[in-house]
């Protein structure tokens, strides 16, 4: 059997998602990967993807990932968008022809991981619905209560958090709440952030859920599937590492110093 041909060493890892959430993949990729070189994706003109159709989900992701390794060659991509990868990652892997990692709700881990038995899950709406979390708690949480809220309202707190603007904190306590007053949800203990901005405000949905509940999400497995799919492979950066919007505007010129907190010091649109 002929081995594959080693991928030239600057070409990229193009990490996917509707707007800046998977920055809390990045970092992750970041620590078991430091001299990869890395593009970015944000496709802010369809953000929210929580709110659309699947087939409109569908369509999107597939075209634009499409378009983006032709244009840009990348040795892996990784869509770091739950919504996305609920919905989209087989006809995605379909028509790529370069590995593709998605990002699935960290069902397995936080079964797990709790005591109680209790497990909340926040995503986006279109999250939520997916036969896949279905799947996902038939397969590893069987046993468990898993109780599931769609909270949109922290998607637009984390790219405001991002921003430098100052967030309502009543946002995190409606989140919190809702999955609190569902039957069994006083005994929640683990929660699963299913939704790869959430991780980017944890610390503030800590604080609404109050003491004794853990957080996972699942950016670590992805780093190390990453890792081990470019096992052996060389790199090298050319320059700096890119940050692609599908939209330009005033928000995305006041995520620069986040986007350089992360490694990202170019800044363009598709």
């Amino acid at each position: 059997m002929t081995a594959s041909p080693q991928p030239d060493a600057a070409a990229p890892l193009l990490l996917f998602d509707s707007g800046v959430g998977g920055l809390s993949v990045l970092k992750k990729v970041r620590n078991v990967l430091p001299a990869a070189p890395v593009i970015y994706v944000a496709d802010n003109a369809g953000l929210p993807y929580g709110d659309k159709t699947e087939a409109q989900i569908a369509a999107r992701v597939s075209g634009l990932l499409g378009r983006l390794t032709e244009r840009l060659r990348p040795r892996l991509v990784c869509i770091a968008c739950n919504t996305a990868s609920t919905i989209a990652l087989a006809a995605v892997r379909e028509v790529l022809e370069v590995p593709i990692v998605g990002t699935v709700p960290a069902i397995k881990p936080a079964a797990a991981m709790t005591k109680t038995g209790v497990i909340g899950l926040l995503g986006t709406a279109a999250t939520i619905r997916q036969a896949y979390v279905d799947r996902l708690e038939a397969e590893f949480a069987s046993e468990k209560l898993l109780l599931r809220h769609g909270a949109p309202e922290l998607v637009a707190a984390a790219e405001a958090k991002l921003r430098g603007e100052t967030v309502d904190p009543s946002i995190y306590r409606r989140a919190a709440q809702a999955l609190k007053e569902m039957p069994g949800g006083d005994r929640i203990d683990t929660v699963v952030l299913a939704c790869t901005h959430f991780p980017l405000v944890q610390d503030e949905l800590a604080e609404a859920f109050g003491p004794g509940v853990q957080f996972v999400d699942g950016s670590d497995g992805i780093a190390r599937r990453i890792a081990y799919l470019t096992q052996g492979q060389s790199w090298h950066r050319a320059g700096p590492d890119l940050a692609l919007f599908t939209r330009d505007g005033e928000d995305v010129a006041a995520l620069r110093r986040a986007l350089a907190r992360h490694g990202l010091d170019r800044i363009e649109t598709f």
